[in-house]
């Protein structure tokens, strides 16, 4: 048996003594390597940290609450004898217009003159990197990386092709790595489609001006936050509003309500949206997808997993109804309140709240005429519905009272244009207007 390699965390910039948030290995795990061991979250973002190594977890040497740094134990690894002997890959060379220059030996990269020796310009040192390329897009698409930093990326899990390299003709270097790191886990910059370099929050002593209470956030606010913060400013938002006539469908809600009781179901308006979302997603495939992760083609779903979000104290969740197209309405509406009620308890397991299509957000319990969703990336488009009400309908010539529901569609511009949301949104009207639809 061969003696276990001890894991260490990796070069995470400048952060020390960062909190670990969980721990996903346990003594006697096989492991791949890539795969996370454990999630460590500063003050304003998480970072998963990956195993450098496949082998067999032999014990796991820290707890979630404890700190950690650059250089901390966290686990003994046995790897296999062919994992211990693979060999490093060897650097390439770095070419000048005129002659190859050869990376020294004992680097991990190409140390260039700075007095233009080889043909570069002298070149401060690397600031943190203010602003990045998708992959897909030309210099992110072929990362310029040598193998070791390709290496030393991975240990990070950072992704070269949000990486701005500032090394020649865009060359990422190992400092590159570092200052995209560190202004991940500072919050600072948030790089992804299209990112942009984000300006600094002033602090701000609100004592001055008077008595102030500081309460922190929980943690499902916090990586919430983050979350639609990240999809508000990498997709190009645009809200389509609309209101549909939803009179016949909630005098055939009341009529069912004794049924729903009887089996102990709470009939609201949500699963009658969730089937007429259903109903219009099939008809425009093109809102039940998401872009690729290089932005160059559309992933087409060929299943109906609809997210609804769910109000909690500790904050926002979504769990997801998942092959809503093939349940009925009242075991629709069942798998809801379970949903809910596990949400507000906190015990939702990770599969409950993956692979969504859809999502919709109802205040129509509380109020209002119309709000703007953020997306749930990487879905592609959200609905937004407010609270119904009685409106004044010209119907043959006569003011009818009908009981009329706005709602409103974001969409991401770069998957869905102005012309399919409107008719999307015009079709959920229908539906909801005339339940038949639903029902068939």
């Amino acid at each position: 048996m061969s003696k276990p390699t001890e894991i260490k965390i990796p070069d995470i910039g400048d952060f020390e003594n960062v909190e670990i948030i969980d721990i996903s290995i346990s003594p006697g795990d096989s492991i791949k390597k890539e795969d996370t061991l454990l999630t460590l979250e500063s003050d304003k973002a998480s970072m998963d940290i990956p195993s450098p190594l496949a082998g067999k977890v032999i014990e796991v040497l820290v707890k979630t609450g404890d700190k950690a740094s650059e250089g901390t134990p966290v686990a003994l690894i046995e790897t296999s004898a062919e994992e211990k002997k693979q060999p490093s890959s060897p650097e390439p060379e770095i070419k000048t217009e005129d002659k190859p220059v050869k990376p020294p030996e004992t680097g991990h990269r190409a140390e260039l003159s700075t007095t233009g020796d080889h043909g570069y310009p002298p070149r401060p040192a690397p600031a943190t990197p203010q602003s990045a390329e998708t992959v897909g897009s030309s210099r992110s698409a072929k990362a310029h990386a040598s193998p070791s930093v390709r290496r030393f990326a991975r240990e990070l899990g950072v992704d070269l092709g949000l990486v701005y390299g500032t090394g020649s003709k865009g060359r990422i270097l190992r400092e590159d790595i570092k200052a995209f790191t560190k202004s991940m886990l500072s919050g600072n910059k948030l790089s992804a489609t299209g990112a942009f370099s984000m300006p600094e929050v002033v602090t701000v002593d609100f004592s001055k001006f008077g008595d102030i209470e500081t309460l922190p956030l929980s943690r499902i606010k916090r990586l919430g936050g983050q979350h639609l913060h990240r999809s508000w400013i990498t997709v190009p938002h645009v809200t389509q509003f609309d209101e549909a006539d939803i009179t016949d469908l909630e005098e055939f809600r009341q009529s069912k309500l004794d049924d729903a009781e009887e089996q102990g179901i709470k009939l609201t308006l949500i699963p009658f949206l969730v089937k007429a979302v259903v109903d219009v997603l099939q008809q425009y495939p093109e809102f039940n997808a998401s872009l690729s992760h290089d932005g160059e083609h559309i992933i087409l779903k060929k299943y109906f997993h609809i997210g609804v979000a769910v109000n909690t104290d500790d904050g926002l969740v979504v769990p997801v109804i998942k092959d809503a197209d093939k349940k009925g309405l009242f075991h629709i509406a069942k798998e809801l309140g379970e949903l809910a009620q596990k949400a507000r308890a906190q015990k939702l397991s990770p599969s409950e709240f993956q692979g969504g299509c859809f999502t919709i957000s109802s205040l129509g319990g509380i109020g209002g005429t119309g709000f703007t969703p953020i997306i749930n990336a990487p879905e592609v488009a959200i609905l937004g519905v407010a609270k119904a009400v009685v409106k004044p309908v010209y119907i043959d010539e006569e003011l009818v009272p009908r009981l009329t529901v706005p709602f409103s569609l974001s969409y991401d511009h770069r998957v869905i244009d102005g012309v399919a949301a409107a008719q999307f949104t015009r079709f959920l009207g229908s539906v909801l207007s005339d339940i038949r639809q639903i029902l068939l």
